[in-house]
């Protein structure tokens, strides 16, 4: 008697249940500015200077008492000259100073007259547009006040925001280590580019793809290849794998077929979850654990037995398993929607979701899956998403072509104009 299919996950509550298992590491380390691109932030970062420093100008132009100028035409002597930089005289009364971009306000001025409203006449400035007190002076911390927190915790750093703690003197920053992921990939069937493709074998795209959308993740990754199709050797790399690594990633294997190993082997070195989510591509994803125990280490089982290796021995605990499905768009989608966003909680993100983006469809999907679907897209030069014409799981050219997916609710048709939830792989892919 066959056992009844389990009930399909809703992909949120598959996520909810991933992220609700990450523990974020705890190892911290302090790196320079120019080091620290795309880390998560440790520890918030709190200005301890006004920026700017001081009032400046904002302008080229002449910083003047705008009691000074009461109509068009008023003639002042030029007192002294402020480049950035240079520290200024307190300004008498009826006269203006030359400034440059960034200069410092001198004591007594109230406003700049931009240079193009004013004409340098020898030693004297006529001003051609009286000013109002504040015209064009950039206030002291006008952009960070002195004890204001800058960077918040869990935030992963953009340029712009090694550009923010630069501009209030921070040097260095606390970020969480790296993710250490190990990878594998079943199939006697798969070949490496470069081999001869004998008959029966396809070519491993997916060790590819996901090393890249590990390593854009932020990760340390060791590649533990090519695993045979057996249970002794799939048990072993998985023993291996789990020594050193917080997160274990693998593709295929995890049907119940006679030459799929990777499900009891993980049942075996510790304990899987297997999921089927109602989701179109990647209806299959596995979630668990692996043992790490001390007396480990030294089997490699892989086809290169991990070009890194992991750290041997005395080590306790366990590190987390993700499978994802064999065919390369389902491996990717998956990756994208649900192991990018586990690594963001590893590293103590406080951000790991993506925001969906409102577009027009230049489709009609008149036939839709009672699964959610992600449709692969392009935005053409109109804004509107174009289908491409395959979506089929196994056409990998559909993710090149593409750049995002249409998230699609179960059983809803698509026609042309309808407004749809668009994912752009500019934000999914920037980990």
């Amino acid at each position: 008697m066959t056992a009844p299919a389990s009930p399909l996950i809703d992909p949120d509550v598959a996520l909810q249940r991933l992220l609700a298992a990450a523990s974020a590491i705890s190892e911290t380390e302090t790196l320079p500015l120019s080091s620290a691109l795309g880390r998560v932030l440790a520890q918030e970062v709190r200005s301890t200077i006004d920026v700017p420093p001081a009032d400046n100008t904002a302008m080229d132009g002449y910083a003047v008492r705008s009691a000074d100028v009461s109509a068009a035409g008023t003639r002042l002597l030029v007192s002294q000259r402020i480049p950035a930089g240079a520290v200024p005289q307190p300004l008498q009364p009826g006269t203006a100073a030359r400034i440059f971009t960034g200069g410092l306000i001198p004591p007594g001025a109230d406003a700049v007259v931009m240079q193009e409203q004013c004409a340098a006449e020898g030693d004297e400035v006529r001003i051609n547009a009286p000013p109002k007190a504040g015209d064009w002076v950039r206030r002291r911390g006008l952009d960070v006040a002195a004890g204001s927190v800058v960077l918040a915790a869990g935030q992963r750093l953009r340029p712009q925001d090694l550009g923010l703690a630069a501009s209030v003197g921070v040097a260095s920053l606390r970020v969480r280590r790296k993710p250490r992921v190990a990878m594998l990939f079943t199939g006697d069937e798969l070949a490496m580019p470069g081999e001869p493709l004998r008959p029966g074998a396809i070519y491993n795209s997916n060790r590819f793809v996901i090393r890249a959308l590990l390593e854009t993740a932020g990760c340390e990754v060791t590649d533990f290849g090519i695993v045979p199709d057996q249970l002794e050797a799939t048990r072993a790399v998985l023993r291996q794998a789990a020594l050193g690594h917080d997160l274990v990633v693998s593709t295929g294997g995890m049907s119940v077929g006679e030459e799929d190993h990777v499900k009891p082997a993980v049942q075996a070195e510790g304990a899987l979850d297997l999921w089927q989510i109602a989701m179109k591509p990647g209806k299959p994803l596995a979630f668990g654990h692996l043992r790490r125990s001390e007396n480990q280490g030294g089997e490699q089982g892989g086809e290169q037995g991990g070009e890194q290796g992991g750290e041997q021995g005395g080590e306790q605990g366990e590190a987390a398993f993700i499978g994802l499905p064999g065919n390369p768009v389902s491996s990717f989608v998956t990756f994208l929607l649900f192991v990018r966003p586990f690594l963001l909680a590893l590293q103590g993100a406080g951000q790991t979701a993506v925001q969906t983006l409102p577009v027009r469809a230049a489709f009609d999907w008149p036939k839709p899956d009672r699964r959610r679907e992600y449709l692969r897209v392009r935005l053409n030069a109109q804004g509107e998403a174009e289908l491409f014409a395959s979506q089929n799981s196994a056409v990998l050219t559909s993710t090149v072509w593409a750049d995002g997916l249409v998230d699609n609710p179960p059983q809803q048709p698509i026609a042309r104009g309808d407004v749809l939830r668009y994912l752009p792989f500019s934000s999914l892919l920037q980990g």
